[in-house]
């Protein structure tokens, strides 16, 4: 990828600026994912509590049964012990549903939490960043785009006459205005350069 379609100056200090603004938001994210991971991983305990209560019921269930079944083949109690190990056998499938329905529940309020702790200071800081650095790519390419047409580079001197330090402009001649009006090639040249460099772009 070509430079000028990079967000990035090409400017020692705004260069250096952006880069640190960079590890700091990525720095920011960093923390801010673990901070959410970590909830959601506190929070998914519960869940696993509730899949062991499910795993465990559903195994006593199933014994249960089995002894219930086998219990009605003795004669003359058999159904007399099988109603009541029925009974707990429907007991433990309750039980188990009832872990089902917890690990559910804490599964997906896991993730709910972590996103509520992670998204805002994460979109506090990440969305303005992101502002500001698409900001800066489009008026890279504009002025880039200006700089290269005669007309533009003319506009580009104008600007900086209008936003520039009296002292810039007088480094680039003694009557910037009227060597911009004289279409002073050398001058103009000199003027788009310092509108360039507001830019964060050194002269092309």
């Amino acid at each position: 990828m070509r430079s000028r379609f990079l967000p990035y100056a090409t400017t020692p200090r705004r260069l250096l600026m952006q880069l640190l603004s960079d590890l700091f938001v990525a720095l920011w994210l960093f923390i801010w994912v673990s901070v959410g991971l970590a909830v959601h991983s506190a929070v998914a305990t519960i869940a696993e509590v509730g899949r062991q209560v499910e795993s465990g019921a559903n195994g006593i269930a199933h014994n249960l049964d089995s002894a219930g079944n086998s219990a009605d083949d003795i004669p003359l109690i058999g159904d007399t012990l099988r109603k009541p190990l029925t009974a707990a056998s429907e007991g433990a499938l309750d039980l188990a549903g009832a872990g089902h329905h917890l690990d559910t529940t804490a599964s997906w309020l896991a993730w709910v939490l972590a996103l509520a702790v992670a998204a805002t200071p994460i979109l506090a800081v990440g969305m303005p960043w992101l502002y500001l650095r698409v900001r800066f790519l489009r008026r890279k390419l504009t002025v880039i785009s200006l700089a290269s047409t005669p007309g533009g580079e003319q506009l580009l001197a104008l600007r900086a006459l209008a936003n520039r330090p009296l002292r810039k402009l007088t480094s680039v001649s003694l009557d910037p205005v009227g060597a911009w009006r004289r279409e002073d090639v050398i001058a103009i040249r000199g003027l788009a350069a310092l509108e360039l460099r507001s830019a964060g772009i050194r002269k092309l």
